[in-house]
């Protein structure tokens, strides 16, 4: 996974220990992954051009600019971790159902890939509602893009339904002719027997930016049937107004809540009128 020095919009806050390092370093995930030597080479660059670099507005002063000594532990902590080998079987979490079976193992989340796993009662919560909405149709066919966590639990609440995950993360081969790759750049760069053949669609696009929302948006409607078609969409509180010009979705009283404890707020936008389920939709203020 190679880090690029340049801004990206996560759909995630900095944690403070990041807010530390941007002070000097600005690091933003890539889905790509450079040699580990090129990676400490980096790091004595960086050290060595924050010890010269001159203030802003070109103004020289005696003492050298130079990372804290937590800033840069903290980079050097960050580095080693990306030099780890990848171990040739991922650690798992695991969901279980009723007997061996049944049991769905999740991988653990990379916060690289912006990657951070809903809470269980946030998960139980929605997948509880998915299967409710499922009984409205015969065959109910279900896609989930980019939210893997809710994948695992709608299967171990209801084995038999039809789940098809869409989701980058090649971990996710894991789940067979259930996983389909998926990378919101290329929207409806998908198999053609995935068109317009899901009752319900769950979406939780991986960054909090416009320009996400509307190809992750154009997926949806290449996915989803043409008449009657529901729409869960888990996403920032800071895309409301976009959620609502381009999906049509309103924000319900229920909050959903992810296991990293996540500064920014999240909120769950639905199609429908879920009448007390959920906590029923939110007023307008």
């Amino acid at each position: 996974m190679r880090f690029l020095y340049k801004c990206k919009p996560n759909r995630k806050a900095l944690n403070p220990l990041n807010s530390q390092l941007a002070v000097s370093v600005k690091l933003t995930p890539s889905r790509y992954t450079e040699a580990p030597m090129e990676r400490e080479d980096e790091l004595q660059r960086l050290n060595g051009q924050a010890s010269s670099a001159p203030l802003d507005g070109d103004v020289e002063d005696d003492d050298p600019l130079v990372l804290s000594s937590q800033a840069l532990a903290a980079l050097q902590e960050f580095l080693a971790d990306q030099n780890k080998p990848a171990a040739s079987t991922p650690p798992t979490s695991s969901v279980a159902g009723g007997d061996e079976s049944d049991k769905v193992e999740l991988v653990t989340e990379d916060w690289r890939l912006s990657q951070f796993w809903y809470e269980p009662e946030t998960a139980e919560t929605v997948a509880e509602e998915v299967v409710t909405l499922s009984q409205r149709f015969s065959d109910c066919r279900v896609a989930c893009i980019a939210c893997p966590t809710l994948y695992v639990y709608l299967k171990k609440r209801d084995p038999s339904l039809h789940v098809q995950l869409l989701e980058y993360d090649m971990r996710f081969e894991r789940y067979g002719s259930e996983f389909t790759f998926y990378d919101y750049n290329e929207p409806e760069d998908l198999p053609l027997q995935l068109k317009h053949c899901f009752h319900i669609i769950v979406a939780d696009p991986p960054y909090l930016s416009r320009e996400c929302l509307e190809r992750v948006s154009q997926t949806i409607s290449f996915l989803s049937i043409p008449v009657d078609s529901l729409l869960l969409l888990l996403t920032g509180e800071v895309q409301r107004e976009h959620a609502a010009e381009l999906l049509g979705v309103r924000p319900c009283v229920f909050k959903p809540h992810h296991s990293s404890k996540l500064g920014n707020e999240f909120r769950l936008f639905i199609s429908y009128d879920p009448g007390t389920r959920l906590g029923g939709l939110e007023e307008d203020s």
